[in-house]
């Protein structure tokens, strides 16, 4: 492993922006989201993973306050909603209030980095080796697994499920969201 990186810190400043979001949507929108069924929740990802190629491959934005960066820490929201909404199934209104909501996501959280410091240890941060781009290639491929076994009422014959693909697409996400900032703050340098 590379000792001039600290992953673990660096996941958790990534996701401590990614909270920070949540908890303010939570103050605005309450737990709207909750409305949402688990396949809507992946279209969702679905549209912030094409917006996040279609601006890599232009090159350039027309919607200003919305770049690849937000795009990522929106599919980090995106999927901790997608797991809790396969644990609680969705509702027919804001059922969740916010301690419980953030009580979720830390959980869920938690969960998501645990599989990324597995992983991490066994493929020896080969993330780091990576393109940005190639996270988004890779989220959309998971976002079009997962679709399937979603049309397929959740029957798999090997494949580990929806929630397995929901957090290696956070932590793709998560990857995008650390890399993206080194660069930004290396620009300010």
């Amino acid at each position: 492993m590379d000792n001039n990186h600290n992953t673990e810190k660096e996941f958790d400043s990534a996701v401590a922006r990614c909270r920070d979001i949540f908890e303010a949507k939570l103050r605005d929108y309450g737990s709207a989201w909750r409305l949402m069924r688990p396949s809507s929740v992946t279209d969702q990802i679905l549209i912030k993973a094409d917006r996040i190629r279609s601006l890599e491959i232009k090159g350039n934005r027309r919607v200003a306050d919305e770049g690849i960066l937000d795009g990522f820490m929106a599919i980090v929201n995106y999927g901790i909603i997608a797991l809790i909404q396969c644990e609680f199934g969705f509702s027919s209104g804001k059922d969740m209030p916010a301690d419980k909501a953030l009580a979720l996501y830390d959980r869920e959280i938690e969960r998501t980095r645990h599989l990324m410091l597995d992983k991490n240890h066994d493929y020896d941060e080969a993330w780091r080796k990576m393109r940005v781009s190639s996270y988004t290639d890779l989220i959309l491929m998971k976002i079009m697994r997962t679709k399937e076994i979603e049309d397929n009422h959740g029957v798999t014959e090997i494949s580990e499920g929806v929630e397995a693909n929901y957090r290696d697409m956070i932590n793709y996400a998560v990857f995008g969201i650390i890399k993206l900032t080194a660069r930004e703050n290396m620009e300010k340098d």
